[in-house]
């Protein structure tokens, strides 16, 4: 256990080398897969497929490509999300993929979210790929 923790701490950071800075926040993010047309803004209704893992267990507590789950829809940018998932996805394209690393403080805090295996503290890794944006105007 001590040796697989020794393990993380010098790879992760590595893992996250090629993360950029999202400004004003402490979340980073990656871009693995380009998307097109309309990108996420304020207000708009987005639906997307996501992977969350605690960064410090690597273990998934949610994802909605597993059985019995469902594309997730939120409002962007207006608080009804964790603040590093609502900053990380504004200026995503219909097809984009993003990698997000949340740090507590932008995540569920120092509580954590103990029903889903997120700990006290925990920084947590997000796959989002974004489905659909319905703009204040309609389906874009």
């Amino acid at each position: 256990r001590v040796l697989t923790l020794l393990i993380l701490a010098v790879l992760l950071p590595l893992a996250h080398a090629d993360m950029e800075p999202i400004p004003g926040y402490a979340t980073t993010k990656e871009t693995l897969a380009a998307g097109s047309g309309p990108i996420v803004a304020k207000g708009d209704t987005v639906t997307v497929h996501a992977t969350g893992t605690v960064e410090q267990t690597m273990k998934k507590f949610w994802s909605t490509k597993d059985p019995g789950q469902q594309p997730f829809t939120y409002q962007a940018g207006v608080g009804k999300v964790i603040t590093g998932w609502d900053q990380g996805c504004l200026g995503m394209n219909v097809g984009e993929t993003r990698n997000l690393r949340i740090p507590a403080d932008e995540g569920y805090g120092q509580g954590g979210f103990p029903a889903w295996g997120i700990p006290p503290g925990g920084t947590l890794l997000f796959e989002i790929e974004v489905l659909s944006i319905k703009g204040k105007g309609g389906e874009l």
